[in-house]
């Protein structure tokens, strides 16, 4: 039951992401689909994964997508999503593409494992990232900072001194 409940919440936000008018609007329902997605990994019991989820996607990326737009886009925005001349072809190419997925997907043969899955798997990982790939872990959040205050500057806009 709540499989299926997330899956509606999944499906209804990623349409609202896509048909929306309003691009701000897009970007929060795409944080309510990264949410969603999130409480599958729950449901999945990749707990790791759901946090990573939740942080990354919802924390960072669609914070990061609704800043870049409020900070770039100029004029009415809520027509700053509009529909163009291309959504014929887009829906051909995404009803050719979930064709494909299906086709995939039902000549799979799946196999079933019978081992355990590991009780605890954020603990494990977060030794190893602070532990043996401490330099690597401090190099990209060092290499997001950098990127995040660079777009913060693209955003805002080059000003001479001398002005």
């Amino acid at each position: 039951m709540i499989f299926w409940l997330l899956t509606a919440l999944i499906i209804g936000s990623a349409l609202a992401v896509v048909l929306l008018k309003n691009i701000v609007h897009s970007a929060l329902y795409l944080m309510v689909t990264f949410v969603g997605v999130a409480g599958i990994y729950i449901l999945l019991e990749a707990d790791f994964l759901a946090a990573v989820q939740i942080l990354v996607y919802v924390g960072a990326v669609s914070i990061l997508l609704v800043f870049g737009v409020m900070l770039t886009r100029r004029g009415d925005i809520r027509e700053s999503n509009p529909f163009n001349r291309y959504k014929g072809i887009a829906a051909l190419v995404a009803l050719v593409l979930f064709l494909l997925v299906e086709r995939f997907i039902l000549g799979t043969s799946w196999t079933l494992s019978n081992a355990v899955p590991p009780a605890d798997t954020v603990g494990p990982i977060a030794e190893a990232m602070l532990s043996d790939f401490v330099v690597p872990f401090e190099a990209a959040a060092i290499l997001l900072l950098v990127a995040m205050v660079g777009a913060i500057i693209l955003a805002r806009g080059v000003t001479s001194r001398h002005d």
